[in-house]
This record gives structure tokens, sequence and C-alpha cells, in this order.
């Protein structure tokens, strides 16, 4: 009998020989997995903080160069360089020929009247050259240089908003206002006025302040 066989045991339970079964403590596989996650997480933890202080001291890259100017980037509204580098004439600066195109007689001299008492300079009054009398249809139109197109052609029609504007060949810088079939008045002082004001007022343009960009 070996002497691992518990007194009073016998037959199939006795042990004999010198090797005899060993017990494993069984492998706690979830652990070990458990410790691959966390370490894992830990890892991806530790890159990201790090990517965030290097965020944080080179001002975020080229990324944030790209995303555009900052939020507290202000936008100012100022006047157009070329509305103030280039302002319109006056009226007092603009002789304008009254010339009558209608069947209606005085009609020329009374809307001279009416524009030099709005301070515009009267050159001729009377009737239209043939190449227009009784052939103008509209309210009227007003004739002048092609440098007169964004000079005093504009400030002209502050005073009859429904006439048509050309221009011709003509030297000089004296304007027409033809007198049209369709003709009653001028465009009332007051209305004319507020549109010679926003006329001359300059543009208003949009930038962007540098503080804070």
């Amino acid at each position: 009998m070996s002497m691992l066989t518990p007194p009073g045991m016998g037959g199939k339970y006795r042990i004999t020989g010198d090797k005899y079964p060993r017990m494993r403590r069984p492998r706690r596989r979830g652990r070990l997995v458990f410790g691959v996650v966390a370490s894992v997480t830990a890892l991806s933890l530790v890159g990201w903080g790090t990517l965030q202080l290097i965020d944080v001291f080179t001002g975020g890259g080229d990324e944030a160069s790209a995303a555009g100017p900052k939020a507290d980037c202000a936008t100012k509204v100022g006047p157009s360089p070329s509305a103030s580098a280039a302002p319109l004439p006056k009226p007092g600066q603009i002789t304008v020929n009254v010339l009558n195109a209608t069947a209606r007689g005085g009609l020329a001299k009374k809307t001279a009247d009416e524009l030099k008492k709005r301070g515009f300079k009267i050159g001729d009054v009377g009737n239209a050259t043939p190449t227009y009398d009784k052939k103008v249809k509209g309210t009227g139109i007003l004739l002048g240089p092609s440098s007169a197109l964004k000079t005093s052609l504009p400030v002209l029609a502050t005073q009859l908003t429904t006439a048509e504007t050309r221009t011709d060949t003509r030297k000089g810088t004296e304007v027409d206002l033809i007198i049209g079939t369709a003709f009653k008045s001028l465009t009332a002082k007051a209305s004319a006025a507020k549109a010679l004001s926003a006329l001359n007022a300059p543009v208003p343009t949009a930038t962007a302040s540098k503080k804070g960009c």
C-alpha cells in the first residue's frame, strides 16, 4: 500500500506508484481580456490628450486657418472709395439747354425757369431740332456727350426721372433736356432733392476689422 492511500481504503481507491494527478487552477481568461482592453483604452486617451495639447500650443495648425476668420472679427461699413474719389457735379455746375419737341407753346421757358430755381444753369431755350421735333413720345430725352453719362446726366435725371438718357458726339459739357409729348411737369421738388441727395451719398461697403483677426 502506498503511503498516499488513506487508512481503511483499498481496492480501486488505492493509489499506487509515485505519481498522482496534479490540480491546476483554472485560467482566468476574463481578467486577461479586460486587462488588454483597459490598456488599449488608456493608450488611446493618452494619445488624444497629447494631440489636444499640441493644438493648444500651436493654435490649431492649418485647419484653423482654413476654417476662416475668427468669430470675434468685426465687420465695419465704410464709404466706397470710388464714390468719394469722383463726386458728381452740383446743379450750379451744369448748363442745361431746354428744348420743346411738342406742339405746346411756352413749355420750354416754363421748364427752364423751374430748373433755374432748382440751381441749374440755363443755356438755350426754344424748340427742338428737326431730328427730335414732334418725335419724342415719352416725357423727355436727356442728351449730352459721352463724358456726361456718369456725371451731369445722372444729376439732371433727378429732375425728370422718367426721361430717357442718350449721348451724342457733341463737344463741350452742356446737356439738353428735350421735352416730349407725354411731359406734364418736372419731378416734384422734394422728391428730386431727395434723389439728388441719395445720388451724392457715398455707397457703403463692408470691410472686416483687423482687430482680433
